[in-house]
């Protein structure tokens, strides 16, 4: 069958490779075309678009570079009418896709949604465009399912792919990873500051500033596949850290703290077991516009789906040398890392087992079976 596949962003590349190993478990002729990264392109298949050539951050970004936008939606629905796919898949990325998935369930294609847009989040109302264009959705997040029952919709919830990706790793001890990249026998303290370079721009540079208030601790940037080494150069000199390059779960895998941007990092660090602060900080006009519309107490996945303050979360003004200092001190400390620990096993309990690529992949499957005869 020939599926077409839109993901965007680099988590979005990594759950579309997984779903499409799983495809092609249940579908020896499964014909890929998709939008996505080099994570979907090693798995086989065609790529239509990098996922690095659509990255905006915030409102702000997105008006600014909006004829950009309306250029790729127009490509994309022609491309995929041309393909003549059996099933669209979408994968979060809610901006794109949703604009796609109306043009797309008007020509009849059999719409599937893998990894919901945050309508929980902000503007509910778009719900209502879900239920009309979109035939199927698999969620990840235990809370998601109740809430589009709300609006009498049923959802498939598949547990969260980040199980298996984790589960699925090649290990590395500590001595390894060290050696592989030259560092010290200090304990690691690992920077994530995001993937775009706006949000690295803005949140790197604030995690730099506590480092030499730390001295027993190295510092080690974890560099997103989607930006150029060089990009990070002027922030390593700045501070004389180590940088590893896509290498961001052997990191966590030996740090022992974090500072983390808000976004899915959050919750991979919290499958590594590992202490956070979570960091937030965006365009001033951006966040005045998100402030207006989200309606949620948390910003952070681990907050929201433990439904209370699990890891402390530094947004905009309060993302600030002395508060980022304080706060870093706190999870070191041995009594706030057990407080932790027992969160986090608690968080993997609600996400449940492994399998999200398979159940979702068995369920597609299934769909375009129907479709057909």
């Amino acid at each position: 069958m020939k599926y077409y596949i839109i993901a965007g962003e680099a988590s979005g590349d990594l759950h579309g490779a997984n779903l499409m190993k799983a495809l092609q478990d249940q579908d020896a002729h499964a014909n890929f075309r998709f939008w996505g990264g080099d994570l979907m392109q090693a798995v086989g298949g065609t790529l239509v678009k990098h996922y690095k050539e659509r990255q905006f951050m915030g409102f702000a970004e997105v008006i600014l570079n909006l004829r950009k936008l309306l250029g790729l939606i127009k490509f994309c629905k022609k491309d995929i009418a041309i393909f003549q796919p059996d099933v669209i898949i979408f994968i979060d990325n809610s901006g794109f896709n949703l604009r796609i998935a109306k043009w797309a369930k008007e020509e009849n294609y059999n719409t599937q949604y893998y990894i919901s847009p945050q309508v929980w989040a902000s503007r509910a109302s778009r719900v209502e465009k879900i239920k009309r264009d979109v035939d199927a959705m698999y969620v990840i997040l235990p809370f998601e399912k109740s809430f589009y029952d709300g609006y009498d919709y049923p959802v498939h919830f598949v547990g969260h792919p980040l199980i298996d990706a984790i589960a699925d790793r090649t290990q590395i001890s500590e001595h390894e990873f060290c050696a592989k990249h030259d560092l010290s026998n200090k304990p690691i303290i690992a920077l994530l500051p995001g993937s775009r370079k706006q949000e690295i721009t803005k949140m790197l540079g604030v995690m730099l500033s506590v480092v030499e208030d730390f001295k027993d601790y190295q510092f080690v940037i974890a560099g997103a596949p989607s930006q150029e080494r060089s990009f990070y150069n002027t922030f390593i000199k700045q501070a004389n850290v180590s940088f590893v390059e896509n290498q961001t779960y052997d990191l966590l895998s030996v740090s022992t703290a974090a500072l983390v941007t808000s976004g899915t990092a959050t919750l991979e660090t919290a499958l590594f077991k590992v202490p956070q602060v979570v960091c937030y900080k965006a365009n001033a006009i951006s966040y005045q516009i998100a402030k207006r519309i989200i309606t949620l107490k948390y910003i952070s996945l681990v907050n929201l789906i433990m439904d209370k303050e699990v890891v402390t979360e530094l947004i905009q003004h309060e993302l600030n040398t002395k508060r980022l200092k304080h706060e870093l001190s706190k999870i070191l400390d041995d009594q706030e890392r057990i407080k932790f620990f027992l969160n986090y096993y608690e968080l993997e309990k609600k996400l449940g087992g492994k399998g999200a690529s398979k159940k979702t992949a068995e369920l597609i499957f299934e769909s375009c079976k129907s479709n057909r005869f």
